[in-house]
């Protein structure tokens, strides 16, 4: 039994100011509309993942742990994309990543993004091409996700990891990039897992334990029906109840 990625949560100040920067970002329809949720996924039918911006108080503190790298298929298409984005409020940021072909990007909140060079690799993913995750270990955190999820660890490096959807199912992948800082703080964007509607959800979080899952506490409180867990690194991630 494997959970399944369901949604890439983000943590946001203007709710309703970021659900529609990044709504315009993916090309992506707003298809829940809440005061404290909103919820950005892209058509049927198309490829990509759920990105759920929730409300919260807390400022965002340092460099984001999680981003996502966003998938032009031209150079031409590269800087229409950055200039586009720049228009609606992003700017430029500068995490070290001196002279590489790729734009990073803060979205109006700052949470930092790529609008990455024209790549083959990721021609079957949709506009976002990568949810990218911070850590100190690529490897043993890949095998992590691996084992949760079901994914296939595609290509491992001591500097990076990439997995992706098992039998070839389109979408965008999951990279893990070695950083030398240790995580600190509450990740502002983290992952969001579902059991399937068959599956039970206690038994899913037990397995996730004994993979290196511990609970977490993020103040969520005791009426809610996901189950808050970090992963062997310290990042945050719920377990949601069992779903189609």
């Amino acid at each position: 039994m494997a959970t399944r990625f369901d949604s890439v949560v983000i943590d946001a100040a203007d709710l309703g100011a970021l659900a529609r920067f990044w709504s315009e970002a993916t090309g992506w329809p707003i298809t829940y509309d809440a005061d404290d949720e909103k919820v950005v996924e892209p058509p049927d039918g198309s490829p990509g993942l759920v990105l759920d911006i929730v409300q919260v108080d807390d400022p965002k503190v340092g460099k984001n742990r999680v981003h996502l790298d966003l998938n032009p298929r031209t150079e031409e298409e590269q800087a229409a994309r950055v200039q586009r984005l720049v228009g609606l409020g992003a700017r430029p940021a500068d995490i070290g990543q001196q002279d590489v072909p790729w734009v990073v990007l803060a979205d109006p909140e700052g949470n930092e993004l790529c609008v990455l060079d024209p790549r083959d690799e990721y021609a079957g993913t949709g506009p976002v091409a990568a949810v990218v995750l911070d850590t100190l270990d690529p490897r043993g955190l890949a095998e992590f996700w691996a084992a949760a999820t079901g994914w296939t660890i595609q290509r491992t490096e001591d500097s990076y990891a990439t997995l992706a959807a098992p039998g070839g199912v389109p979408g965008p992948r999951l990279e893990l990039i070695r950083v030398e800082e240790p995580k600190l703080v509450k990740n502002r964007w983290h992952l969001d897992v579902a059991p399937r509607a068959a599956d039970d959800q206690a038994a899913e979080v037990a397995r996730l334990k004994a993979l290196g899952a511990t609970d977490a506490d993020v103040g969520q409180g005791p009426d809610h029906t996901w189950v808050v867990l970090a992963d062997p690194e310290g990042n945050e991630f719920c377990v949601l109840s069992p779903r189609d």
